[in-house]
Order: structure tokens, then sequence, then C-alpha cells
């Protein structure tokens, strides 16, 4: 429901403004004289039998470690205490070349943890005060054909894979992401690669029910400057600027919670899965993304088109289908030149151009996202915060409310799905179209599948257009306008602008080889499962339900 004013977390206007300008980040010895303690693990993903390697670094001389099943209940499952502990120097670019930490603890999976998110929280013993630290791993399910496993009885399978490429885009524990950094001349410029070998920032693993999502849930006044309650909440707080963007707290866990609780067998894998054991994949009749998953390699797109192909289905509830990168070091650094790929991408220009992390839908790349999920975050975007669409449509505005995907909604042409529990935004993924007799189609270009079929439809944009908000006032400005002009057009004239900076958040579905793909083109797609919103829970549920039946 829309709030009547936005929150007041106790800060000043200038704490106000440091917390959506600044930049600010968790690092080793940021609570001093308090007590510290941060972990990471030497891998995302461990199947069952694998040893898990901590590497932890405290201020205080013991911790106790604590893991829980992170499902349609939290579960605890092991506890250990007493555990010996040690301050270790971290580099000052540790973001970039990982924390290169001595291994502290090890334990090895049990053979009858089922997969899913195992959350580890790790409290200091024996100092002045006690410390906390979350961190998270996925236990993977064994691979298995999909014959085998129907042969077995487990037909019905779903696989949720966690967006673990934008967890690690975002992470800002050491000062870099591929966002805002500590790297160049002038230590201010974000990182073109990114360490796996660090901790998890604040809020990635828990938050509390009440940290605000990104979305406006206050009703915005006419020339006023846009606010954003996440990030005020964040600076208030202690937690990252980026808890509301990507991780498992804000994203992922909604859907995987809602789904076991709603009796779907739904196993959980890393998008590392995808690239370097594309073979889990056999086993399941559905593949489910959510949330915020922005960042993907050529070779999780080739993993997922070739599951399709075969006759697999694919549930896309989530938006900014962006970037392509690379992974280096066996996975354990991430790539992503984005905006200075031209620039500095070693491959731009070369036989293997077609690697260059930038957005999809560049000419040098030339695969738009389009082809393997429908829809692309070039043509979509932002949606109900800061100067984009602030006071737009909370909801997907339904056209085709006959279409399998609404039976039992009660949902006609014109209604909004989704409104009340705020489904449409904060990025969302859409397409080149017109409007036909009352209906969208897509124009075909970009990578659109000839037979898309939309059926909802709202809109984006790409660029804070407003007299109302001075540039200096701006988070969002027209940095991704120009970009997205540059890519589809060839420049960022004013011309350029205009063709490209009104964007769309679509819901569309499409058949690929044997198989079939449903996108729900936006990340807030989870907060209507939060919620309990009916409509959003049926529709899910149909989708689920048809593409689980083979």
């Amino acid at each position: 429901m829309i709030t009547r004013g936005f929150p007041d977390f106790g800060l000043t206007p200038e704490q106000r403004r440091e917390a959506v300008l600044g930049h600010y980040y968790e690092w080793p010895g940021m609570d001093a004289p308090r007590e510290e303690i941060w972990c990471y693990s030497d891998r995302l993903s461990y199947a069952p039998g694998e040893t898990v390697t901590l590497f932890v670094s405290a201020t205080a001389p013991r911790y106790g470690l604590e893991v829980a099943r992170d499902g349609a209940t939290l579960t605890p499952m092991l506890r250990q205490e007493g555990l010996g502990a040690s301050w270790q120097a971290t580099p000052d670019q540790c973001s970039v070349e990982g924390c290169g930490w001595q291994a502290s603890h090890a334990f090895e999976v049990p053979a009858d943890w089922p997969s899913g998110a195992y959350r580890l929280t790790l409290r200091s013993e024996g100092g002045r005060t006690p410390a906390l630290c979350h961190h998270l791993i996925v236990v993977r399910p064994a691979p298995v054909s999909r014959e085998a496993a129907r042969r077995n009885g487990r037909r019905g399978r779903l696989l949720q894979i966690a967006a673990t490429g934008t967890w690690t885009a975002y992470n800002t524990w050491g000062g870099s992401n591929h966002y805002q950094g500590i790297t160049g001349a002038n230590r201010d410029l974000y990182a073109t690669t990114v360490s796996l070998e660090r901790p998890f920032c604040r809020g990635f693993v828990v938050l509390p029910p009440d940290a605000p999502r990104v979305p406006l849930e206050a009703p915005v006044p006419p020339a006023s400057i846009p606010r954003y309650p996440h990030m005020e909440w964040a600076y208030a707080t202690g937690h990252s600027k980026k808890y509301a963007s990507a991780g498992w707290a804000s994203y992922d866990s909604h859907f995987f919670r809602w789904a076991e609780a709603g009796g779907y067998a739904v196993d959980l894998a890393t998008q590392h899965e995808l690239q370097f054991r594309p073979e889990i994949l056999e086993g399941y009749d559905c593949l489910a993304f959510v949330g915020h998953d922005e960042y993907w390699t050529w070779e999780m797109r080739d993993a997922v088109e070739a599951f399709v192909e075969k006759g697999g289905r694919a549930a896309r509830f989530a938006g900014n289908f962006m970037w392509q990168t690379r992974l280096e070091d066996e996975g354990r650094r991430q790539t992503c030149y984005k905006y200075r790929a031209r620039a500095e991408d070693p491959v731009y220009g070369g036989p293997g151009q077609a690697r260059t992390t930038t957005s999809w839908e560049a000419p040098e790349v030339g695969r738009p996202g389009a082809e393997t999920f429908g829809l692309n975050a070039t043509r979509g975007l932002y949606a109900g915060w800061g100067g984009c669409a602030p006071r737009g449509v909370r909801g997907f505005p339904v056209y085709r409310p006959e279409h399998w995907a609404f039976a039992g909604t009660g949902l006609y042409y014109g209604d909004l799905l989704g409104a009340e529990s705020h489904v449409f935004g904060y990025e969302v993924d859409g397409l080149d179209y017109l409007i036909r007799n009352g209906l969208p189609e897509a124009t075909g270009i970009e990578g659109a599948p000839a037979d898309v079929e939309i059926l909802a439809l709202g809109q984006s944009s790409l660029i804070e257009e407003s007299a109302d908000i001075p540039r200096d006032a701006q988070f969002l400005t027209d940095e991704d306008a120009r970009f997205a002009a540059r890519t589809l057009v060839g420049d960022d004239s004013a011309e350029a602008l205009e063709k490209v900076k009104r964007g769309c958040g679509m819901i569309v579905r499409f058949d690929k080889g044997r198989g079939e793909v449903f996108h729900a083109g936006s990340c807030e797609w989870v907060a209507g499962l939060l919620r309990r919103d009916a409509l959003v829970e049926r529709v899910t549920r149909n989708v689920l339900d048809r593409y689980l039946a083979g």
C-alpha cells in the first residue's frame, strides 16, 4: 500500500545527500574500537560430501558458527563453538585482488543436507563486545538426467538459479564494485574486475522485514527532489548502499521460500553452475530466474538456451538482463568493463570481440538479450524511483487477459496486475513495439523472437528528465540513456536520445526450439510473493504448474 510520507531515519539533509550520492562501504577496521568479525568461503556452492573452507578475520580470539537452511522455514543444521580466530591483514585493493586470508576453519556438507541456501552466522567470543557476521553458501543438487529423474518418479522438478553474477557486481565490501570504487589514480573509479574472495556486504544475506525496497512507497509531491528511502536507511543503519539492489535477502530468498512453502520441489544452484557444471540442468523440467538478474556470461546463456531448445522451460520473474561478463581464475573473479568497454576491454576490436563485456545489444557483441529471454534491458530500465516515472504504474497493465498465464485471476483488458504489491520496477525489461487494434506487437528489431506474445506492458524511462531535479541532485541522471543511444543508434546526440530514452516493461511468452520461455520483466515481481498478492501468486503458479507438467 502507498504510505502517506517518506520515512524519517534521523538524517540531516546533508546526510541524506551523502546517503544517495556518496561512496560508503564496508572495510576491515571500520567498527573499531568495537569487535569485528568477517568471513568468506572458498566457493559459492557445494555438493553434499564436499568441504566448505572458511576464511575468517576477527579481533576476538574465538568465535561460534551456526549454519541454518533458509527455506520455507529457517532450519538449524550445524552449531560449533570455540573456533579459533585472528585478525588478518587485508590488501587495499581486496575488492579486485581478493582478501588473501589464510584458511581458518572447514566443515563437510553432510550427505543428507537438501539443496538450498545455507545461512552462516559467526559470533565473536571472548572479546570486549560480541560481533556478528553473516555469510551464505548454496548446497547444489547432484546431477541427474531428465530420463532418470522421471524413471525414479521425480518429474516436475524446479531449479532456481541464484543471481550470483549480480551479487558479485554489487558487493561493496572492500570499497569497489562494478558501480563505484577506490580504483584508478584518484581512487574514484568503479572496478572493471571484482573478486569473489571477500565477504558479502551487509544486507546481502540477512535483512530485517522493514528494510525499504527500492521502488518508492510514498507519493512524490510535484516539483520535489526525489528521495531514496532504501539508501537513507542503509546509511542510517550501517548496511550496504547496494543491499536493496542485489543479494539473497532482498530478492532470491523470497521466491525460494514461497515456492518451497507452496509445495514445489525446488532446488537451488548458482550461475556458476550454468558455466562450469551445465549438466546439472538435465534433470529438471523448469528453470526459474528471479529478482535483479543483470550480469551473465556467454557460457551461462549457452547453457540455458541449450536446455530450452531440447524441451526445457524457463520461467524468468526478473528484470534488467543487461551486461555480459567474463569469469576468470576458475570463477573467482568477474570482469565487466561496462561503459568503458570500447576504450579499455582488451578483447574489443579483436577476433574475440563478441565477448566484450558491455551490453548484449552492442553491435560488437551482437547477441541481444531477447534471443534468450524475449526482452532487452536497453529497451526497458527504470520505473518507480528517482526521476524515472516516480508517479507511474505500480503494476503491469494487462493487454491479453485471455492468455493461460492469467487463468483464474479475473483480470480484464487494462487492469493492473500487482499494483497493490508494487511489482512493476525498479528496473524492467522491454522491446520496441507498436500498438495495433489496441494490442502491443513487437517490431522484431534487436533480437525479439518472431512469435513473442506481449501479455502486459507498462512505461519506464532511461533518463531523469525533469526541470524539478537539479543536475547535482540526480542519482540516475542520463548516463544509461546516453550509453543506450551510443549502443543502439551510434551516438548520444539529442536526436539519438529521443530514440532510446522512453522504455517499457513487459510480460512476454514465446517458444524456443522444443521448449518455451515466460518472462515477467521486472526486478520486483518477488515483492508480490513477499506481500502475498493473490493475483501475482496465481500467475506465478499458472506458469510453474504448466511448465512442470512437461
